[in-house]
Protein backbone atom coordinates (compact mmCIF):
# COMPACT_ATOMS: atom_id res chain seq x y z
CA UNK A 1 0.00 0.00 0.00
CA UNK A 2 3.13 2.62 -0.22
CA UNK A 3 2.08 3.57 -3.53
CA UNK A 4 -1.81 4.26 -2.21
CA UNK A 5 -0.20 5.95 0.93
CA UNK A 6 1.74 8.84 -1.52
CA UNK A 7 -1.51 9.12 -3.66
CA UNK A 8 -3.35 9.92 -0.76
CA UNK A 9 -1.14 12.58 0.45
CA UNK A 10 -0.58 14.05 -3.37
CA UNK A 11 -4.56 14.29 -3.19
CA UNK A 12 -4.43 16.04 0.07
CA UNK A 13 -1.32 18.20 -1.07
CA UNK A 14 -3.61 19.24 -3.89
CA UNK A 15 -6.71 19.93 -1.98
CA UNK A 16 -8.41 17.69 -4.23
CA UNK A 17 -11.09 15.19 -2.60
CA UNK A 18 -12.20 12.04 -3.62
CA UNK A 19 -15.95 11.82 -5.07
CA UNK A 20 -17.72 8.35 -5.37
CA UNK A 21 -20.95 8.68 -6.95
CA UNK A 22 -23.03 11.70 -4.47
CA UNK A 23 -20.23 10.89 -1.70
CA UNK A 24 -16.87 13.04 -1.30
CA UNK A 25 -14.51 11.16 0.67
CA UNK A 26 -11.10 13.94 2.30
CA UNK A 27 -8.35 11.72 2.70
CA UNK A 28 -7.13 14.10 4.94
CA UNK A 29 -9.70 13.20 7.61
CA UNK A 30 -9.79 9.71 9.61
CA UNK A 31 -13.06 8.67 7.90
CA UNK A 32 -11.90 9.68 4.37
CA UNK A 33 -8.39 8.22 5.39
CA UNK A 34 -10.14 4.83 6.39
CA UNK A 35 -11.99 4.65 3.23
CA UNK A 36 -9.12 5.22 1.23
CA UNK A 37 -7.36 2.82 2.91
CA UNK A 38 -9.65 -0.16 2.20
CA UNK A 39 -10.14 0.90 -1.63
CA UNK A 40 -6.41 0.38 -1.95
CA UNK A 41 -6.44 -2.49 0.56
CA UNK A 42 -9.31 -4.40 -2.10
CA UNK A 43 -7.16 -3.13 -5.39
CA UNK A 44 -4.01 -4.47 -3.65
CA UNK A 45 -6.31 -8.10 -2.89
CA UNK A 46 -7.74 -7.96 -6.52
CA UNK A 47 -4.22 -7.85 -8.04
CA UNK A 48 -2.67 -10.81 -6.08
CA UNK A 49 -5.66 -12.80 -7.12
CA UNK A 50 -5.06 -12.07 -10.40
CA UNK A 51 -1.50 -13.24 -10.27
CA UNK A 52 -2.23 -15.96 -8.49
CA UNK A 53 -4.60 -16.72 -10.92
CA UNK A 54 -2.64 -16.88 -14.17
CA UNK A 55 0.19 -18.89 -12.34
CA UNK A 56 -2.25 -21.42 -11.96
CA UNK A 57 -3.61 -20.95 -15.41
CA UNK A 58 0.10 -21.22 -17.15
CA UNK A 59 0.89 -23.83 -14.51
CA UNK A 60 -2.47 -25.98 -15.99
CA UNK A 61 -1.48 -25.07 -20.10
CA UNK A 62 2.08 -26.26 -19.20
CA UNK A 63 0.75 -29.78 -17.74
CA UNK A 64 -1.64 -29.93 -20.46
CA UNK A 65 1.21 -28.98 -23.56
CA UNK A 66 -0.01 -26.07 -24.20
CA UNK A 67 2.39 -23.45 -23.12
CA UNK A 68 5.81 -24.12 -24.58
CA UNK A 69 7.23 -20.56 -25.07
CA UNK A 70 8.85 -18.63 -28.44
CA UNK A 71 8.96 -20.99 -30.58
CA UNK A 72 12.53 -21.01 -32.35
CA UNK A 73 13.13 -18.95 -35.61
CA UNK A 74 15.28 -21.59 -36.48
CA UNK A 75 14.49 -25.36 -36.55
CA UNK A 76 17.65 -27.47 -36.26
CA UNK A 77 18.19 -28.40 -39.95
CA UNK A 78 18.07 -24.80 -40.92
CA UNK A 79 20.61 -24.20 -37.75
CA UNK A 80 22.67 -26.66 -38.91
CA UNK A 81 22.78 -25.09 -42.43
CA UNK A 82 23.53 -22.15 -40.88
CA UNK A 83 26.69 -23.32 -39.15
CA UNK A 84 27.81 -24.94 -41.69
CA UNK A 85 27.56 -21.75 -44.12
CA UNK A 86 29.22 -19.82 -41.41
CA UNK A 87 32.13 -22.24 -40.92
CA UNK A 88 32.55 -22.27 -45.23
CA UNK A 89 33.11 -18.46 -45.10
CA UNK A 90 31.21 -17.33 -47.84
CA UNK A 91 28.30 -15.07 -46.39
CA UNK A 92 28.42 -12.59 -44.05
CA UNK A 93 25.59 -12.77 -40.90
CA UNK A 94 23.53 -9.73 -43.08
CA UNK A 95 24.00 -12.50 -45.84
CA UNK A 96 23.07 -15.52 -43.86
CA UNK A 97 20.40 -13.40 -42.06
CA UNK A 98 18.41 -12.61 -45.47
CA UNK A 99 18.82 -16.20 -47.07
CA UNK A 100 16.97 -17.61 -43.64
CA UNK A 101 14.46 -14.65 -43.25
CA UNK A 102 15.61 -13.39 -39.87
CA UNK A 103 17.49 -10.43 -38.24
CA UNK A 104 21.53 -10.04 -37.60
CA UNK A 105 20.48 -10.55 -34.26
CA UNK A 106 19.02 -14.12 -34.57
CA UNK A 107 22.38 -14.86 -36.58
CA UNK A 108 24.61 -13.45 -34.26
CA UNK A 109 22.84 -15.04 -31.33
CA UNK A 110 22.76 -18.78 -33.06
CA UNK A 111 26.23 -17.99 -33.53
CA UNK A 112 27.25 -17.48 -30.05
CA UNK A 113 24.96 -20.52 -28.80
CA UNK A 114 27.44 -22.33 -30.68
CA UNK A 115 30.39 -21.29 -29.69
CA UNK A 116 29.29 -21.89 -25.89
CA UNK A 117 27.94 -25.32 -26.92
CA UNK A 118 31.57 -26.16 -28.04
CA UNK A 119 33.63 -24.46 -25.25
Amino acid sequence: MPGARSLADLIISRGARLQIGSTVYDPADPFGKMFFNILASFAEFEADIIRLRTIEGMAGARQRGRLKGRQPKLNGQQRAHLLQLDREGTKTPAGLADLFGVSRATIYRELKKAQEAAA
